[in-house]
């Protein structure tokens, strides 16, 4: 896979999070995002063993010094992590951060012993992150008289027995009320939608499209966004775990818990800083419908992956993509059996923003002229076509622009996941099933659905309101 699209986006990142250095992982490879200079270690005595053997270790090493080795301010809460200092954030590049290789290296022996991790780097969580760091493709601007895709299921809203869902996302676009759909949403506004030139930012529509689409596919609920990924839809895992509950805090466990953001980490087991939540989660009826990630690849993504532990099974269920036919999967999604069920994730339609006035959006990445992912079909890689800012720089072609006037166009995992949020909550309604783990059961052991992901046969969720997309390859550019 080109890593254009990946470099273009991390520097967009380490610009909106200009105060929080950034380094690509592992080592010299991109497979995730992870803060310079820190670890994550729980709370505790393995904070204390971490940083005694690290201390030792750097004194030992001419090329650390002692004194970078230290507590970066309190961080005991509820998320039971310590977040320490390895070393100078400002040293490294962009490629990879050698002190926090070496502290990691350098605690092998010691978890040995342990028989268990004590500590990780500190993950950048986002909107379905990793390699992509983005959805599977950049929202188009969609004719209103077209309506969306899913179109409203038939129903109506009983407040009595409306399912709950939480979707943790950016925050709600101001006139998103505007959208009928969303009478029965409420939540966090967006932070800042446009920039000093009265630009669409990029992805602030993100939690507003997804609200969208669980709305369609399931009227009897009651949806609440919380604009947790404010920053180009990213977060420090150090911070994500007490973001969660936080958001859980403020209006009550829900039924369904949507999320379409996470991270890969190079490992089986886990995000040491979700780890807390995740058991308390396990305790409760919320089921967690989680994105199982853009990157392409069979590498588990967290999250979503979660799926695939035996204590988890029934708490999570994973979401992949499929193309725009509904048959086969979408080149940007990840895969393998720890994504438990796939759904349409092509160019669904869904309310942006623009109610009020068309808003201008400049496109940041280019398309390609063959998908990145070495798929045939006409995927999102290469259209519909347009010019990015962050991919001509230096460059002598001129950006694309395009007005956004209520609905887009978008395409990842992140949209799949809502679609099957909506369609759990959608039994529920109509099985007057009053616990989500239960009806996620019941409503796959029904499903006749399946598709073809990278040759095997998966379960596959489609609405009864969803329309297929051509999948016709576009023709050659000009």
């Amino acid at each position: 896979m080109a890593p254009q699209r990946f470099h273009e986006q991390f520097e967009q990142i380490q610009r909106s999070m200009r105060d929080v250095p950034l380094a690509m992982g592992p080592d010299d490879s991109a497979e995730f995002i992870y803060e310079k200079g820190y670890v994550l270690v729980r709370d505790g005595e393995d904070a204390r063993v971490v940083e005694d053997t690290v201390r030792a270790h750097f004194t030992a090493d001419p090329d650390l010094v002692q004194d970078h080795v230290r507590r970066a301010g309190p961080r005991t809460n509820r998320s039971g992590i310590t977040r320490i200092q390895v070393g100078d954030p400002g040293a490294g590049d962009r490629s990879g951060d050698p002190t926090v290789a070496h502290a990691l290296r350098a605690l092998r022996e010691t978890e040995g012993r342990a028989g268990r991790r004590l500590v990780s780097r500190n993950h950048l969580v986002g909107i379905t992150g990793g390699v992509n760091s983005c959805p599977g493709d950049e929202p188009a601007p969609a004719p209103l008289a077209d309506g969306t895709n899913p179109t409203a299921a038939e129903g109506v809203h009983d407040p009595d027995s409306a399912v709950g869902v939480l979707v943790i996302d950016t925050g709600l676009m101001h006139d998103y009320r505007a959208f009928p759909l969303l009478a029965h949403t409420e939540g966090d506004f967006q932070v800042q939608e446009c920039d000093d030139q009265g630009v669409l930012r990029q992805y602030v529509g993100h939690g507003t499209f997804i609200a969208g689409l669980v709305a369609a596919v399931a009227p009897n609920t009651d949806i609440t966004v919380r604009g947790t990924l404010h920053d180009a839809g990213a977060i420090l895992e150090s911070e994500f775990g007490e973001k969660l509950f936080e958001a859980v805090d403020a209006g009550g466990w829900p039924d369904i818990l949507s999320l379409s953001a996470g991270t890969s980490n190079g490992r089986t087991d886990g995000l040491l800083g979700v780890e807390a939540f995740m058991r308390e989660l396990r305790d409760q009826r919320t089921l967690l419908v989680a994105a199982a990630g853009n990157n392409g690849s069979a590498t588990p993504f967290w999250p979503a992956a979660y799926a695939d532990l035996p204590d988890f099974q029934d708490v999570v269920l994973s979401v992949g993509a499929l193309r725009g036919d509904g048959e086969f999967g979408a080149c940007f999604s990840n895969h393998g059996g720890w994504v438990k069920v796939y759904a349409p994730g092509e160019r669904l339609t869904s309310a942006l923003t623009g109610f009020d006035g068309p808003v201008p959006y400049v496109y940041q990445h280019s398309t390609y002229d063959a998908c990145r992912y070495g798929f045939g079909y006409s995927c999102t890689c290469r259209s519909p076509r347009h010019t990015g800012v962050l991919s001509e720089t230096g460059g002598t072609a001129e950006p694309d622009q395009v007005m956004f006037e209520g609905y887009a166009q978008w395409s990842g995992t992140s949209f799949a996941t809502p679609l099957v949020a909506g369609m759990v909550a959608a039994h529920m309604s109509a099985q007057a099933e009053r616990d989500p783990r239960v009806a996620r059961y019941k409503m796959l052991a029904a499903n006749s659905g399946y598709a073809e992901v990278r040759g095997a046969h998966v379960p596959a969720l489609r609405p009864p309101t969803w329309r297929p997309v051509s999948v016709t390859p576009p023709a050659p550019r000009s």
